[in-house]
């Protein structure tokens, strides 16, 4: 196989914005996201984070005199996670009242939140009767999959 002379390439190739690459990462780190992409004037960068798991991003809501720590809430047998990747509303539109708050008594099978993928709104039910303990996330959150949304006790 014949190679080219090395000579002076015809074709520069575009400069990598660093700052750009920061903010991404920063991003990440805001989100809770482990890969984003971004692409611009035909350049493409794409930052990802592997064999970290997904941090948990939102703070928990305001919650009565012993509710559980966030890292306990974490192993609580009434957690309900995400089941799949999407964008959590705590209510059914936006500036509407939320479907559950802390201390609301929910029944099996009631909305507890939605999650938007791929334009597709999806009811989260109860999977068991109970009082929300704790919200883990806030209204328009990207979530991914099993990350916890609320404690129901």
């Amino acid at each position: 196989m014949a190679r080219k002379p090395a000579g002076p390439s015809t074709t520069k190739a575009p400069e990598v914005d660093h700052d750009v690459i920061r903010e991404l990462a920063k991003l990440l780190d805001e989100t809770g996201l482990t890969e984003i992409e971004y692409e611009r004037d035909g350049v493409s960068i794409r930052v990802a984070r592997h064999g970290i798991a997904p941090a948990m991003r939102g703070r928990p809501t305001e919650a009565p005199a012993g509710a559980l720590a966030t890292s306990t809430a974490m192993h609580h047998p009434g957690l309900v996670a995400s089941p799949m990747v999407g964008t959590a509303y705590l209510g059914p539109a936006p500036g509407a009242r939320p479907f559950v708050e802390v201390g609301s008594a929910v029944k099996a099978g009631e909305t507890l939140i939605i999650i938007e993928a791929m334009k597709t709104m999806n009811q989260i039910p109860a999977p068991r009767s109970g009082t929300v303990l704790q919200i883990l996330v806030e209204d328009g959150q990207p979530v991914e999959y099993g990350e916890p949304l609320l404690v129901i006790e």
